[in-house]
């Protein structure tokens, strides 16, 4: 056999096994801050998940809606063109799968451990399965935590809405929320929040503290009610064909890393947002205000038909599970 040839059959020979050892990337797109939860978590993912499978995985995170932006990431993790992302549960209503819009009721979880009962058991099974024939498969539930309400005005009572233009996710749910209140709601990518607040463009917004902080939205806002009206949180979700086409071995090894990273976001999520609202009112730019029991209990009454108008677009039998899940 010529030098040449050989050469050649080499240079091939090693071509191949260098595309056979080429690692797996998994892009990992999403909307928040790095030092939120969400962001913090899927940085810790990225090391445990390379780490456990010893490099035969890169994941390549990508924050802040830098590939896309909230009406775009589902699309484009359908399409393929990213592997990982961990959407607000309220993403998957517009998506067809109505039920996710549960966790956008008003005051239907009345503490985590009741909202655990839910992502935790077979109801939070049999909403992951309903991804599937959208060509995702749900891996964990991750948490932000409940929300607060904000604007430049004092928000007290159901009646200081009136008339409010209030920002929200896309999400029926929370269009008849801000409607039950009084406020318009206007639907807005996440990314474009802050502009809109400091131009006037919307009034006010609800937002986990972590979320609110991060974003600076406390400072183009005079006040903030600690309502825990409504829960924010995520599911981490990938490619269906993407995950079933990995070995088995892979799988196993990005399962485990998505449990520890997990277990890791749910235990600094409440942690954040109460560092969060403490350092928005270390700022001096925006008034804290707690609702008395009083005060909430008027919420809850003005928020209560936001649950029965919604039976029959999220399913009865559903909410009341969630119910009496939540009653536990």
């Amino acid at each position: 056999m010529k030098l040449k040839h050989v050469l050649l059959v080499l240079s091939a020979a090693l071509s191949f096994n260098a595309y056979a050892q080429a690692p797996i990337v998994i892009k990992f797109s999403h909307v928040v801050a790095t030092d939120t939860p969400k962001g913090q978590a899927a940085e810790r993912f990225k090391q445990l998940a390379e780490k456990a499978t010893n490099g035969r995985v890169k994941v390549e995170v990508y924050p802040n809606s830098q590939l896309y932006k909230d009406k775009e990431e589902l699309e484009a993790l359908q399409l393929g063109a990213v592997q990982m992302l961990a959407p607000s549960l309220a993403k998957f209503g517009p998506l067809g799968v109505k039920e996710f819009e549960a966790f956008d009721l008003p005051y239907i979880f009345p503490s985590k451990t009741a909202l655990y009962n839910v992502t935790e058991g077979e109801i939070g099974k049999g909403l992951m399965k309903k991804l599937e024939p959208k060509g995702i498969t749900g891996l964990a539930f991750w948490d932000n935590g409940f929300k607060v309400m904000s604007a430049n005005k004092p928000l007290r009572a159901p009646a200081d809405f009136k008339g409010l233009k209030m920002r929200i996710q896309s999400s029926k749910v929370l269009d008849a929320q801000m409607r039950a209140l009084g406020a318009n709601p206007q639907v807005l990518a996440f990314s474009e929040v802050y502009q809109a607040l400091q131009t006037g463009v919307v009034d006010g917004t609800e937002n986990p503290p972590s979320n609110m902080y991060t974003q600076k939205m406390h400072e183009v806002q005079k006040y903030v009610t600690v309502s825990n009206h409504g829960y924010l949180g995520y599911a981490v979700i990938v490619n269906k064909k993407f995950w079933d086409g990995l070995p088995a071995d892979i799988r196993t090894a990005l399962d485990k890393a998505m449990k520890e990273a997990t277990t890791f976001e749910k235990a600094i999520a409440q942690r954040d947002n109460d560092l969060a609202l403490e350092a928005i009112k270390k700022t001096g730019k925006t008034e804290i205000y707690t609702l008395s029991v009083k005060e909430q209990a008027e919420w809850r009454k003005a928020l209560l038909p936001v649950q029965q108008s919604m039976e029959s677009r999220i399913g009865k039998d559903l909410i009341s599970a969630i119910n009496k899940e939540a009653a536990k």
